[in-house]
């Protein structure tokens, strides 16, 4: 039992990788085609304001599914490992009775390949060791083999098939078989079913026909244009740089090609999402359904491309959910990814006391019934294209950026909400600019940060380069399906298996 003794609900969380949340400023924009989407967004609470942990998938993955900051989990960069010992939402649901699933990407780093899963249905889209180890002793430095290029935008266009949608048709079809057989209640436990896409993620290329919606479409062009490399930040000039961007000439039809790939995946992903709840009815099953995004995507705005970054279309991410407990609305609050975790298990009746004083998020309950969130919202990034580990802070109006090595940032989004301002120096925001120095050497001390980083990263490429000396035990997760207990064997009553797995029984 649960909230006022009602069951505990079932609950379905859409994950998807690399979408702005500037594209939904209410739902889904009007111009994109997302039927499905839309549908979901009339009867949710939108979260205007969703900013992600960290504009990286594995650092802000792991700070989604435990509600921790980086510097709390560890989990810095895309090749660092997520403590087993950490509790994560599927650890709390599991413990209150959950079947807990998982359906297609968490970027889990290390041998757990699980942290909480009961089941996973398939294996991850990316590597689980430490081979994508950034290195601060080496700043400058370019990894090809695995680093972002801007080859995503110059090859951008269509394809029938690629490892993306590959992968992606693989997560929509075990989770739409996973519904179908939960719906014949062989478990009489509650479910939270958790389908993680990796589109729109680059590379930009889409199927022609999510392509052809976005013909005559008027946002294929960024709001702000490339600047030249002087005029870009210090954090920024290192994205590029990270990305080899002097070695590609980007031209006006590699970014419009770029962007109607990145809004035709955008649609790809509404039918998927639509066949899984479109199973979800025809089982006459209800859930809880949230979407959520890992981090956004710059999509050409400033001539950036890809995530890294603090600007609001690479920190900025979709945030909706649905339930029965919730009246749809449009909250304009600041809030993060770490604080769907909180919300997850203030859904489901769990007690998150005996971890509380670790816990960072929130539970949005309260700020969809109108509450008011007094809290700041945090974010951290120590990864490729970063020399030193970056911080930001949303509070009220503004963002501010800090790093020991970059000159401070301070913006007001609701008077430059494109970021092209930086009111750090100006006397007029002196006072707005000292509480957030005040908030951020009370949270942070950089330094040690910096020092953790640097240990964690040495260790890990030490550890990596000597796994890969001899015989080699893979971390990858292997998903098994027990051929011998499927359909129908000689061990099995046909009358038997025939009536137990036909969903709904008259």
């Amino acid at each position: 039992m649960s909230r006022g003794g009602e069951l505990k609900p079932n609950i379905l969380i859409f994950m998807v990788d690399q979408l702005s949340g500037t594209l939904f400023p209410d739902g889904p924009a009007d111009w994109l085609h997302t039927p499905n989407l839309k549908k979901l967004a009339a009867r949710s609470v939108r979260f205007k304001n969703c900013y992600t942990a960290s504009p990286l998938c594995a650092p802000g993955r792991a700070s989604f599914m435990s509600g921790q900051l980086p510097s709390v989990t560890g989990v810095y960069d895309n090749a660092a490992e997520f403590p087993s010992s950490l509790p994560t939402y599927a650890h709390y649901l599991r413990r209150a009775g959950y079947q807990t699933v998982l359906s297609g990407k968490m970027h889990f780093v290390g041998p757990d390949q699980l942290h909480g899963f009961e089941e996973r249905l398939t294996t991850d889209i990316y590597p689980p060791d430490f081979g994508w180890t950034p290195d601060y002793r080496k700043p400058g430095e370019r990894i090809d083999w695995w680093y972002h290029n801007m080859g995503s935008v110059t090859n951008s266009g269509t394809a029938e098939i690629t490892n993306q949608l590959e992968y992606d048709d693989e997560v929509a079809y075990e989770a739409t078989r996973k519904i179908y057989d939960l719906s014949r209640r062989h478990d009489e436990r509650p479910w939270c079913l958790t389908v993680s896409f990796t589109h729109p993620h680059d590379p930009y290329l889409a199927r022609k026909k999510y392509w052809d919606l976005y013909e005559n479409c008027n946002h294929l062009l960024p709001e702000v244009s490339a600047m030249s490399y002087g005029e870009h930040d210090p954090h920024s000039r290192r994205i590029l740089d990270a990305s080899d961007w002097n070695n590609f000439n980007i031209s006006e039809k590699n970014i419009k090609n770029s962007r109607r790939a990145y809004f035709a995946n955008i649609s790809y992903l509404d039918d998927k999402i639509g066949e899984i709840l479109g199973t979800l009815q025809k089982t006459n099953q209800e859930a809880v359904i949230i979407f959520v995004s890992d981090h956004g995507d710059m999509i050409g705005e400033r001539g950036l491309w890809f995530k890294m970054s603090f600007f609001e279309s690479s920190s900025r991410v979709p945030l909706m959910i649905s339930s029965t407990v919730l009246e749809p609305k449009l909250v304009a609050e600041p809030v993060s990814t770490i604080d769907v975790c909180s919300t997850l298990c203030d859904l489901a009746g769990c007690d998150m006391d005996e971890v509380a004083g670790w816990t960072e998020g929130e539970s949005l309950l309260p700020f969809a019934s109108g509450s008011i969130r007094t809290n700041a919202v945090l974010m951290e990034y120590a990864a490729e294209a970063s020399y030193a580990p970056l911080i930001s802070i949303r509070k009220g109006p503004f963002k501010y950026n800090r790093c020991d090595i970059d000159p401070e940032q301070l913006f007001d989004l609701e008077s430059d909400p494109n970021e092209l301002h930086n009111l750090a120096s100006s006397q007029n925001f002196s006072e707005e600019l000292a509480e957030f120095q005040r908030i951020s050497e009370a949270k942070w001390d950089l330094a040690s940060f910096d020092e953790e980083v640097r240990k964690s990263q040495a260790q890990r490429l030490i550890v990596y380069e000597s796994l890969r000396n001899g015989e080699y035990y893979p971390w990858d997760f292997q998903p098994l399906k027990k051929a011998s207990e499927r359909f129908m064997r000689n061990h099995m009553d046909l009358n038997e298996v025939e009536e137990r797995q036909r969903s709904p029984r008259e």
